[in-house]
């Protein structure tokens, strides 16, 4: 039996495509072994959003080549799309495919096995028009089940690569994702996350279909617990998609809506497309409809040209509007994008001190949002057992709004809906007693 071994760099999208990948190579009689072990073919899904996801891309593949010099070593993922000269330029490299055609992978494992001649299956990402099928029944991580609904993003901001790597905005066939969501609900996930290279825009290429109607008709998936949509942009929140979220009784009360920065200015200089003031109104109305929700974002500091005043508005608007979680990045230049050529780069320790500063107000308010909960009865899924107490009996879960929560469990309540009362809310865990397992006539068993 031919084995193959995987490894992933950057997003959830690109872990969800490595997952696809899988599927075809056991349909086709492959095993899958540890990335570190010796296997005939080396699958690596590179990540190109910042130069040091290059950087990193390539030490992975020169690796894969000294553990086997004789293995067929596959390329693909964002680095392989925006730059397969330099990747086919590594001795040892024999296949690249983009982030498209990756159904053609083993007919060109089978090409080079017989040829012997590296192959570059990389062509122009800009004249795709459609979205590629990737089918995933079930996933190596049994708890939370991707489903990628679109690929692509027609936005362009200044410092984002995204674009020549993935293409322009499509949309998955809304069959195909009730089709694919029926079918992990079916491996007995409870848990499903929207995900895309810009998953908010899903459905703005469709006829008469948006995003909205796509929450409407998961809704009907029977036996689908939650619903929980990885990122979406403010503009995409319309007020349909609000009164969607408001009749649900799946969508969680979570919603990761990057920020990128809290002032106007900065935002023209990405060329992002809203103001702090629409940003600001869409927050209100999404507390209003969902009391609890946990909002949690991303935010670049020290684009360049970045002022003590533009970064002030930022962490004033971010404490004002209370978000439960950030993930912080310094600015960094990506070749090849517009911010990269700017004048008034920001000096790196200013850059360090700001990225400080929001970090320590992202742990605050994580705290506060979570002492709401202190003494309330969550919904929770635990995932994992808690690595640090092994043999504790604790267990590692996430709740509808996202707070992580630790508390005793057993290996059969992994993936199953579980009541847990929140004893001591904390950052980044809160401490939980179990409850009861919440009963539920739909149940297939997961195998991982």
């Amino acid at each position: 039996m031919p084995t193959v071994a995987f490894q992933t760099l950057g997003c959830k999208v690109n872990h969800y495509e490595t997952e696809a990948i899988w599927q075809l190579f056991k349909a086709d009689g492959y095993e899958k072994v540890d990335f570190e072990k010796t296997a005939d073919v080396y699958v690596i899904n590179t990540c190109t959003v910042t130069n040091t996801g290059d950087k990193k891309s390539r030490q992975v593949i020169r690796r894969a080549i000294r553990k086997n010099p004789d293995a067929v070593i596959c390329v693909t993922g964002c680095y392989a799309q925006t730059s397969p000269a330099e990747i086919m330029a590594i001795p040892g490299v024999d296949i690249v495919v983009g982030t498209q055609d990756r159904t053609k992978m083993l007919e060109y494992i089978e090409q080079y096995t017989k040829e012997r001649e590296p192959i570059n299956g990389v062509s122009n990402i800009m004249k795709t028009r459609v979205y590629e099928e990737l089918d995933v029944p079930a996933f190596t991580d049994r708890t939370r089940a991707s489903l990628k609904i679109q690929e692509g993003c027609n936005n362009f901001c200044t410092f984002c690569i995204i674009p020549w790597a993935r293409g322009l905005m499509r949309s998955r066939n809304p069959e195909e994702v009730i089709k694919q969501a029926t079918q992990l609900v079916n491996a007995g996930y409870k848990e499903i996350v929207l995900t895309g290279i810009h998953t908010g825009g899903y459905g703005e290429d469709l006829k008469d279909y948006s995003l909205a109607r796509l929450l409407e008709d998961l809704e009907k998936v029977e036996g689908l617990k939650r619903i929980r949509i990885s990122s979406i942009e403010a503009s995409q929140i319309t007020d349909e998609v609000i009164d969607v979220i408001d009749r649900s009784t799946k969508v969680v009360r979570h919603l990761h809506i990057p920020l990128q920065s809290g002032s106007d200015t900065v935002l023209k200089r990405m060329r992002r497309k809203y103001t702090m003031e629409f940003f600001g109104e869409r927050l209100d109305r999404l507390k209003e409809v969902l009391p609890g929700l946990a909002v949690t974002s991303d935010v670049i500091v020290g684009f360049p040209g970045e002022t003590a005043e533009e970064f002030q508005e930022t962490y004033d608007f971010i404490a004002k509007h209370k978000f439960s979680e950030l993930h912080v990045f310094p600015y960094s230049k990506r070749t090849g994008t517009p911010a990269a050529r700017m004048e008034d780069q920001v000096d790196e320790d200013v850059k360090n001190e700001r990225v400080h500063r929001l970090i320590e107000l992202s742990n605050q308010l994580a705290k506060e949002y979570a002492s709401q909960f202190e003494g309330e009865v969550l919904e929770v899924i635990p995932e994992e057992m808690d690595k640090e107490s092994a043999d504790s009996g604790m267990y590692i879960g996430y709740s509808d709004n996202y707070l992580k929560v630790k508390f005793p469990a057993t290996e059969s309540m992994i993936g199953q809906i579980v009541k847990v009362k929140i004893k001591k809310a904390g950052y980044p865990y809160n401490e939980g007693e179990f409850v009861r397992v919440v009963e539920d006539q739909h149940q297939a068993i997961v195998t991982g």
